[in-house]
């Protein structure tokens, strides 16, 4: 498996943020995780980034346990934040040679990989740009090239089309389909017609509990469709 989750709990004082999740990934998919804003989403991908501790439970990545082994994992996977933190006065080759150099990657490597990453997601015109020069659609182009620079065999992405118009959505969904072929990838939404285009598979929370893990087909032959699923798993 390339992700398992295990009877997983956070709380934050009084607030249950996620209580008792259970799943399990097989490699190779693209798997939506599904729910209302607020339903747990950015604390459970957090959890499996090593950036939160779970109040119980435990979860591993490719049979490592995400609170000890933080540092092996970190180099099989890929992950772009919600919020997507960037360096906005850095050069884009810049920011990514320095992406590089923490990951470990030598200089003769990492010159090839960047011009590899920068071409897959569509930067080659904006490549000598500051950041804060290039639109939003773009930064998150910088961001998701930042998280595939070492080539990692699982990508985690929070909500990676929020706040994009809707060229700039498909063109990171395209992008997110292409990274498929020899990748895992795990990414948070509340954009129900996002998952439906592009995903495998579903999981569905709701105020911290996991309430559907099913193919993607599954969801669409419900009767009304995926939003009518939606809707049953969350009222």
């Amino acid at each position: 498996m390339s992700i398992e989750v295990l009877h997983l709990s956070k709380s934050f004082g009084s607030s249950q943020a996620i209580n008792d999740l259970s799943f399990e990934l097989k490699m190779g998919q693209i798997t939506g995780f599904l729910g209302p804003n607020g339903a747990g989403k950015s604390t459970t991908l957090k959890i499996l980034m090593g950036l939160e501790i779970p109040s119980s439970g435990e979860a591993k990545i490719l049979g490592m346990d995400v609170q000890k082994q933080g540092v092996p994992i970190k180099k099989q996977v890929g992950y772009l934040a919600e919020n997507n933190p960037l360096y906005p006065e850095m050069y884009i080759k810049e920011f990514l040679t320095f992406i590089g150099k923490i990951h470990g990657i030598s200089s003769s490597k990492l010159t090839r990989r960047m011009a590899e990453v920068i071409e897959l997601v569509g930067l080659e015109r904006e490549q000598k740009k500051k950041i804060k020069e290039i639109s939003k659609g773009y930064q998150q182009r910088v961001g998701l090239a930042q998280a595939i620079l070492h080539d990692p065999k699982i990508l985690i992405l929070d909500e990676p089309t929020s706040g994009l118009d809707p060229n700039q959505m498909e063109e990171i969904r395209s992008l997110i389909v292409a990274l498929k072929k020899d990748k895992t990838i795990l990414f948070s939404s509340h954009l129900l017609g996002e998952v439906n285009a592009i995903c495998d598979h579903v999981l569905l929370i709701d105020k911290g509990e996991l309430k559907a893990n099913c193919a993607i087909e599954e969801a669409q032959k419900f009767p009304g469709g995926l939003e009518a699923f939606f809707k049953s798993k969350t009222n």
